[in-house]
């Protein structure tokens, strides 16, 4: 699909599918997810611009890579996107981070905000977007408008599943935002949930089903 990207390197996979058995245990789905969410991360940042800074070894001065431009932001869509951001955060410690909280109405599956609170110079650092779930697309769609409106330029998205009629949705609204995932799955079932998928991550995460 145009603009997703779907990460399919072996260790993703194989953590993905213990994450998605209904066995797995609420510690080792939390266990599971920081340390893909750590992979996932890498991938989503392998084409960060970088520069050089004079340093000295032990042995010799040289011009070595550093990252170039101000720290990134990471934006969890809570509840469920502080799994992946703790992952995150251990990659890239200095990261900067927002926290939006939006939650899906059951009867109507639209989102509905309760919380925003992010970096003031938020258009001027990437940020990458991150949430467990692209199913409908609802919290992510209003989670990234409420970032643009906060002045948000350059911003992609990261999520461990999703559904194609998510991704449509997603893209359609958000055509500038790249979707980074795990795995793009069959369908969503009536009640607006990813099928295979692994349930719902936030209950998983906390032991809150």
């Amino acid at each position: 699909m145009d603009g997703v990207t779907v990460i399919d390197h072996p260790l993703v996979q194989h953590k993905l599918t213990f994450m998605r058995k209904k066995e797995t245990s609420t510690a080792g789905f939390r266990r599971l997810l920081r340390e893909i969410s750590t992979l996932l991360c890498y991938e989503i940042t392998r084409d960060l611009e970088l520069t050089t800074e004079r340093i000295e070894t032990p042995m010799a001065t040289i011009d070595a890579p550093v990252l170039e431009g101000k720290k990134l932001v990471f934006a969890s869509i809570l509840r469920a996107g502080n799994g992946l951001l703790e992952g995150m955060l251990d990659l890239v410690p200095s990261a900067r981070v927002a926290h939006i909280g939006v939650y899906r109405d059951h009867d109507t599956l639209q989102a509905i905000e309760y919380f925003f609170k992010a970096p003031e110079d938020i258009g001027d650092r990437l940020v990458i977007v991150v949430d467990p779930m692209l199913a409908t697309a609802n919290s992510s769609i209003a989670s990234i408008e409420r970032l643009k409106e906060r002045g948000a330029k350059n911003l992609r998205f990261l999520c461990l599943l999703a559904a194609p009629e998510g991704i449509e949705r997603f893209r359609e609204a958000h055509p500038d935002v790249p979707v980074f995932t795990a795995a793009i799955d069959e369908r969503l079932n009536e009640s607006g949930y990813i099928v295979p998928g692994l349930g719902d991550a936030g209950d998983r995460m906390y032991g809150t089903k």
